[in-house]
């Protein structure tokens, strides 16, 4: 992205080489700071800073900065790599969020969006019919799934999380066509998973996978999230999995909110209040 930058400058007009040049001399700054700041460092107008984003091909100075992030991220050298014992808190912090950046990045550009659609109208029109929502997940999957329950019922959406394997293949085993479970897993190779996901298949609920791309489970569900972020187990690696998959559930329970629309707002009010009443002053 840099060096498309750079062979673009003598094309470009005299204010918006400076905005290129501010973006090659740091584009890290570029990334985080405001319109107005980065107009100012370059000495032109906010609408300049606009107009050479735009130059480059992208939608906008929003769109841009992602892109720029996500290039910034995916470039620094020691992402991936374990901590060194040496390496200050500072340090390990920035490979930290850095590595998780990266990743959020990367999937924001590789996500299908078909996919999501699919799966979100698919919980959507499993809750306006009164039918069973389902997470399965085992160990730190097992915790993405709780999340998911409440995160779907402070929607008002009722739902059910299972983290035992034993506790999955029984309830699959009950499950219904017009039912719908969601299945996470990041290597997508848990037995018990594979086995309930085969069974509420089979039983004619609607499967939602968000798993690896490759994983046996990938192709096992009616509709394939694709999480790929592979942990190290042999080096030191932070679970940025398990962050990616909530990021999903996250965007999954927002699209679903929104798809129940009108008949969620009195709910939600009365959520919100109880809460407030019950808050000691």
């Amino acid at each position: 992205m840099l060096d498309r930058i750079k062979a673009s400058l003598p094309s470009l007009a005299p204010a918006e080489q400076r905005v290129g040049k501010l973006v090659l001399a740091d584009p890290r700054a570029f990334a985080n700071l405001p319109v107005t700041e980065l107009a100012d460092r370059a000495h032109v107008s906010k609408p300049t800073v606009v107009r050479f984003c735009r130059s480059m091909g992208y939608d906008g100075l929003s769109d841009f900065k992602l892109k720029l992030a996500g290039s910034v991220s995916e470039g620094v050298p020691f992402i991936h790599r374990s901590v060194d014992v040496d390496d200050k808190t500072s340090d390990i912090a920035v490979k930290v969020i850095d590595n998780t950046v990266a990743a959020f990045l990367k999937y924001r550009n590789d996500a299908s969006s078909f996919a999501l659609e699919h799966a979100a109208q698919a919980l959507a029109d499993t809750q306006k019919t009164g039918r069973r929502i389902e997470f399965y997940g085992v160990g730190n999957s097992g915790i993405v799934a709780q999340d998911a329950q409440h995160k779907f019922f402070r929607l008002g959406v009722h739902a059910i999380a299972y983290s035992d394997g034993h506790m999955q293949v029984m309830s699959a085993s009950m499950l219904q066509p017009g039912d719908c479970v969601v299945i996470i897993s990041n290597s997508g190779r848990t037995r018990d998973l594979m086995d309930a996901c085969d069974i509420a298949k089979k039983r004619g609920a609607t499967t939602i996978v968000i798993t690896a791309s490759g994983s046996p489970l990938a192709s096992a569900g009616n509709i394939h999230l694709t999480a790929d972020h592979p942990e190290g187990y042999d080096k030191y690696s932070p679970m940025v999995s398990r962050l990616l998959h909530l990021l999903i559930i996250d965007i999954l329970a927002t699209t679903v909110a929104l798809r129940l629309g009108e008949t969620l707002q009195p709910l939600l009010r009365d959520m919100k209040n109880n809460l407030r009443n019950k808050r000691y002053t």
